[in-house]
Protein backbone atom coordinates (compact mmCIF):
# COMPACT_ATOMS: atom_id res chain seq x y z
CA UNK A 1 0.00 0.00 0.00
CA UNK A 2 1.34 3.55 -0.79
CA UNK A 3 0.42 6.99 -0.75
CA UNK A 4 0.75 10.16 0.20
CA UNK A 5 -0.69 13.09 2.53
CA UNK A 6 -0.50 16.70 1.84
CA UNK A 7 -2.10 18.92 4.62
CA UNK A 8 -3.37 22.32 3.15
CA UNK A 9 -3.64 25.35 5.26
CA UNK A 10 -5.52 25.13 9.11
CA UNK A 11 -7.78 27.16 9.56
CA UNK A 12 -11.83 27.19 10.10
CA UNK A 13 -14.02 27.37 6.98
CA UNK A 14 -16.05 29.69 9.41
CA UNK A 15 -14.12 32.87 9.61
CA UNK A 16 -15.96 35.99 11.10
CA UNK A 17 -14.84 39.62 9.27
CA UNK A 18 -16.02 42.84 10.19
CA UNK A 19 -16.99 42.30 13.63
CA UNK A 20 -19.79 40.01 13.94
CA UNK A 21 -20.35 39.79 10.01
CA UNK A 22 -20.29 36.11 8.75
CA UNK A 23 -18.91 35.59 5.07
CA UNK A 24 -21.33 34.84 2.16
CA UNK A 25 -21.30 31.55 0.41
CA UNK A 26 -19.21 33.42 -2.38
CA UNK A 27 -16.25 35.07 -0.01
CA UNK A 28 -16.59 31.16 1.19
CA UNK A 29 -15.61 30.17 -2.28
CA UNK A 30 -13.45 32.83 -3.18
CA UNK A 31 -11.22 31.91 0.24
CA UNK A 32 -11.14 28.42 -0.76
CA UNK A 33 -10.12 28.77 -4.06
CA UNK A 34 -12.91 26.95 -5.61
CA UNK A 35 -13.76 28.24 -8.70
CA UNK A 36 -17.56 28.31 -10.01
CA UNK A 37 -19.54 30.43 -12.48
CA UNK A 38 -21.78 32.50 -11.26
CA UNK A 39 -25.26 30.84 -12.10
CA UNK A 40 -23.64 27.34 -10.34
CA UNK A 41 -23.29 30.08 -6.72
CA UNK A 42 -26.89 30.63 -6.98
CA UNK A 43 -27.89 27.26 -7.27
CA UNK A 44 -25.90 26.37 -4.55
CA UNK A 45 -27.69 29.35 -2.84
CA UNK A 46 -31.06 28.41 -3.71
CA UNK A 47 -29.84 24.99 -2.49
CA UNK A 48 -28.99 26.33 1.28
CA UNK A 49 -32.22 28.36 1.74
CA UNK A 50 -34.06 25.01 0.36
CA UNK A 51 -32.10 22.88 2.94
CA UNK A 52 -32.75 25.49 5.31
CA UNK A 53 -36.32 25.90 4.89
CA UNK A 54 -36.95 21.86 4.79
CA UNK A 55 -34.91 20.97 7.64
CA UNK A 56 -36.97 22.97 10.47
CA UNK A 57 -39.76 20.69 9.48
CA UNK A 58 -38.18 16.99 8.49
CA UNK A 59 -34.87 17.60 10.82
CA UNK A 60 -32.25 16.57 8.02
CA UNK A 61 -28.91 17.29 9.03
CA UNK A 62 -27.31 18.97 11.75
CA UNK A 63 -26.51 22.02 10.27
CA UNK A 64 -28.90 24.86 11.45
CA UNK A 65 -28.48 27.92 9.91
CA UNK A 66 -27.89 29.05 6.81
CA UNK A 67 -23.96 29.89 7.69
CA UNK A 68 -23.71 26.26 8.82
CA UNK A 69 -24.90 24.90 5.42
CA UNK A 70 -22.45 26.87 3.53
CA UNK A 71 -20.08 25.57 5.58
CA UNK A 72 -21.17 22.17 5.17
CA UNK A 73 -21.40 23.22 0.77
CA UNK A 74 -17.47 24.43 1.07
CA UNK A 75 -16.54 20.95 2.57
CA UNK A 76 -18.07 19.16 -0.38
CA UNK A 77 -17.09 21.76 -2.77
CA UNK A 78 -13.25 21.90 -1.47
CA UNK A 79 -12.03 18.78 -3.49
CA UNK A 80 -12.35 20.47 -6.73
CA UNK A 81 -9.60 22.18 -6.15
CA UNK A 82 -7.12 18.74 -6.54
CA UNK A 83 -9.41 16.09 -8.13
CA UNK A 84 -9.66 14.65 -11.42
CA UNK A 85 -13.11 16.05 -12.93
CA UNK A 86 -15.58 13.02 -13.53
CA UNK A 87 -17.86 12.85 -16.29
CA UNK A 88 -20.44 10.19 -13.86
CA UNK A 89 -20.19 10.39 -10.05
CA UNK A 90 -21.94 7.69 -7.16
CA UNK A 91 -22.54 9.57 -3.78
CA UNK A 92 -23.07 6.58 -1.27
CA UNK A 93 -25.44 7.94 1.72
CA UNK A 94 -25.94 11.45 0.43
CA UNK A 95 -28.02 12.43 3.41
CA UNK A 96 -29.34 16.03 2.94
CA UNK A 97 -27.22 16.98 0.46
CA UNK A 98 -23.60 16.49 1.08
CA UNK A 99 -21.07 15.77 -0.77
CA UNK A 100 -23.42 14.75 -3.63
CA UNK A 101 -25.48 17.00 -4.82
CA UNK A 102 -23.18 20.35 -3.80
CA UNK A 103 -21.15 18.23 -6.14
CA UNK A 104 -24.08 18.19 -8.43
CA UNK A 105 -24.67 21.56 -8.81
CA UNK A 106 -20.75 22.13 -9.37
CA UNK A 107 -20.62 19.85 -12.27
CA UNK A 108 -23.75 20.23 -14.28
CA UNK A 109 -22.10 18.09 -17.09
CA UNK A 110 -21.37 15.21 -15.26
CA UNK A 111 -24.37 12.63 -14.38
CA UNK A 112 -24.89 12.09 -10.69
CA UNK A 113 -26.45 9.20 -8.49
CA UNK A 114 -27.38 9.95 -5.48
CA UNK A 115 -27.64 6.87 -3.15
CA UNK A 116 -29.81 7.46 -0.29
CA UNK A 117 -31.74 5.23 1.31
CA UNK A 118 -33.89 6.93 4.25
CA UNK A 119 -37.15 7.59 2.91
CA UNK A 120 -37.11 11.33 4.31
CA UNK A 121 -33.88 12.38 2.61
CA UNK A 122 -34.84 10.83 -0.69
CA UNK A 123 -37.87 12.88 -0.99
CA UNK A 124 -35.67 16.34 -0.21
CA UNK A 125 -32.87 15.16 -2.71
CA UNK A 126 -35.77 14.42 -5.87
CA UNK A 127 -37.80 17.71 -4.65
CA UNK A 128 -34.12 19.70 -4.37
CA UNK A 129 -33.11 17.98 -8.01
CA UNK A 130 -36.58 19.34 -9.52
CA UNK A 131 -36.72 22.66 -7.92
CA UNK A 132 -33.13 23.88 -8.65
CA UNK A 133 -33.26 22.24 -12.21
CA UNK A 134 -30.75 19.64 -12.23
CA UNK A 135 -31.21 16.77 -14.92
CA UNK A 136 -27.82 15.57 -14.43
CA UNK A 137 -28.89 14.15 -11.33
CA UNK A 138 -30.81 10.60 -10.45
CA UNK A 139 -31.79 9.64 -7.06
CA UNK A 140 -31.82 6.32 -5.57
CA UNK A 141 -33.63 5.37 -2.76
CA UNK A 142 -31.59 2.21 -1.79
CA UNK A 143 -28.90 0.76 0.10
CA UNK A 144 -25.43 1.32 -2.51
CA UNK A 145 -25.39 -2.55 -2.98
CA UNK A 146 -28.93 -2.58 -4.61
CA UNK A 147 -27.21 0.25 -7.38
CA UNK A 148 -26.83 -1.22 -11.11
CA UNK A 149 -25.10 0.68 -12.97
CA UNK A 150 -21.95 0.97 -15.59
CA UNK A 151 -18.81 1.59 -13.61
CA UNK A 152 -18.65 5.04 -12.57
CA UNK A 153 -15.62 7.33 -12.69
CA UNK A 154 -15.82 8.46 -9.17
CA UNK A 155 -17.58 7.39 -6.00
CA UNK A 156 -18.09 9.28 -3.10
CA UNK A 157 -19.15 9.15 0.43
CA UNK A 158 -19.33 11.46 3.61
CA UNK A 159 -19.61 9.92 7.61
CA UNK A 160 -21.18 7.04 6.01
CA UNK A 161 -19.01 3.77 7.15
CA UNK A 162 -15.24 2.92 6.88
CA UNK A 163 -12.93 2.58 4.01
CA UNK A 164 -12.72 -0.95 3.39
CA UNK A 165 -16.43 -1.57 3.56
CA UNK A 166 -16.68 1.39 1.03
CA UNK A 167 -14.71 -0.39 -1.74
CA UNK A 168 -16.57 -3.63 -1.03
CA UNK A 169 -19.72 -2.35 -1.05
CA UNK A 170 -19.02 -0.61 -4.35
CA UNK A 171 -17.06 -3.09 -6.36
CA UNK A 172 -19.65 -3.96 -8.54
CA UNK A 173 -19.95 -0.24 -9.96
CA UNK A 174 -16.84 0.11 -9.85
CA UNK A 175 -13.38 -0.82 -12.57
CA UNK A 176 -9.57 -0.32 -12.43
CA UNK A 177 -10.25 3.39 -13.67
CA UNK A 178 -12.83 4.43 -10.99
CA UNK A 179 -11.74 6.90 -8.49
CA UNK A 180 -13.00 7.60 -5.08
CA UNK A 181 -13.45 10.19 -2.97
CA UNK A 182 -14.08 9.87 0.75
CA UNK A 183 -14.70 12.47 3.05
CA UNK A 184 -12.89 11.42 6.35
CA UNK A 185 -11.93 12.74 9.95
CA UNK A 186 -8.75 11.46 12.25
CA UNK A 187 -9.22 7.23 11.73
CA UNK A 188 -8.40 7.60 7.82
CA UNK A 189 -5.15 6.66 8.20
CA UNK A 190 -5.88 3.46 10.37
CA UNK A 191 -9.23 2.96 7.81
CA UNK A 192 -6.27 3.11 5.25
CA UNK A 193 -3.80 0.57 7.01
CA UNK A 194 -6.89 -2.01 7.05
CA UNK A 195 -7.46 -2.23 3.46
CA UNK A 196 -5.99 -5.14 1.86
CA UNK A 197 -5.45 -4.12 -1.39
CA UNK A 198 -2.84 -1.64 -2.56
CA UNK A 199 -4.10 1.72 -3.13
CA UNK A 200 -3.12 4.87 -4.81
CA UNK A 201 -3.79 7.69 -2.84
CA UNK A 202 -3.26 11.27 -1.49
CA UNK A 203 -4.96 12.50 2.17
CA UNK A 204 -5.39 15.95 1.62
CA UNK A 205 -6.02 17.64 5.31
CA UNK A 206 -8.19 20.52 5.72
CA UNK A 207 -9.41 21.82 9.63
CA UNK A 208 -10.76 18.43 10.71
CA UNK A 209 -11.19 16.98 7.83
CA UNK A 210 -9.43 14.24 6.01
CA UNK A 211 -10.36 13.82 2.29
CA UNK A 212 -9.17 10.45 1.16
CA UNK A 213 -8.19 10.82 -2.55
CA UNK A 214 -8.18 6.88 -4.14
CA UNK A 215 -6.84 7.28 -7.77
CA UNK A 216 -7.31 4.73 -10.57
CA UNK A 217 -4.50 2.49 -11.77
Amino acid sequence: MFGSAKPTTWYNFRIKIEGNNTLNLTQYLELEKIDLEDEVVVKLENFASLLHEWNQIHNLTGAKTVDAIYVNIVDSLYPLTFIKKPKTLLDVGTGAGFPGLALAIALPLCEVVLAEPLKKRVSFLKYAAIDLELPNVKVEAKRVEKVEHSPFELITSRAVTNTKLLLDLTEKIADEKSEYLFYKGSRVFDEVADVQQQLKYDIVQKNQRNYLYIKSE
